[in-house]
C-alpha cells in the first residue's frame, strides 16, 4: 500500500492548504482572505467582469462572488458599474485603491510563495510554475 506523500493529488491538496494558510496569515492584516486577493489579481487583469463571470474564472460559487465583492465595495477596492452592453447587468473593476492594495502586497506576496516554495532552486521554481500551469490550463479551463 502506497504512503499518503506518494500520492500527487494529497501533496497538491496538501500544498494548496499550506499556501491559503500562509497567504491568509499575511492577508489577517488587511481583513481580507486568499478569496478576495484573488477577485482582486483576476480583476487586475482585465477591464472588468459580470459577476457570473467571475465565477466561472475563479471557480467560486456565485453567491460567496456576490460577498466578496460586497467586501472589496466596502473597502473601496472594487466596484459595480452598469454593464456597457446590457443595462441590467453590472460588471465589477477594480479601483485604483484596489491597484494601490495589490501593489502594496506584493512584496509580501513573493515572500509567502518564497516561504512556500524554500526547498526549490530558481530553475526547480519555474519548473514546478511551468508543469501547474499546464495542469491548470487543462483542468481548470
Amino acid at each position: 500500500m502506497r504512503g499518503l506523500h506518494a500520492d500527487t493529488g494529497y501533496l497538491l491538496y496538501r500544498l494548496g492548504l499550506r499556501s491559503g494558510q500562509l497567504f491568509n496569515t499575511f492577508l489577517q492584516e488587511s481583513g481580507l482572505r486568499l478569496r478576495h486577493y484573488a477577485l482582486l489579481r483576476f480583476l487586475a487583469t482585465s477591464e472588468g467582469a459580470l459577476q457570473r463571470e467571475l465565477s466561472t474564472h475563479l471557480g467560486y460559487d456565485p453567491s460567496a462572488i456576490v460577498g466578496l465583492v460586497d467586501d472589496l465595495e466596502k473597502l473601496g477596492f472594487a466596484e459595480r458599474r452598469p454593464s456597457p452592453d446590457d443595462r441590467r447587468s453590472r460588471i465589477v473593476v477594480l479601483t485604483e485603491n484596489g491597484r494601490g492594495f495589490l501593489r502594496d502586497t506584493d512584496e509580501a506576496g513573493l515572500r509567502v510563495t518564497n516561504e512556500l516554495l524554500g526547498p526549490l532552486d530558481a530553475t526547480e521554481r519555474e519548473t514546478l510554475h511551468t508543469l501547474l500551469q499546464r495542469v491548470a490550463e487543462d483542468g481548470l479551463a
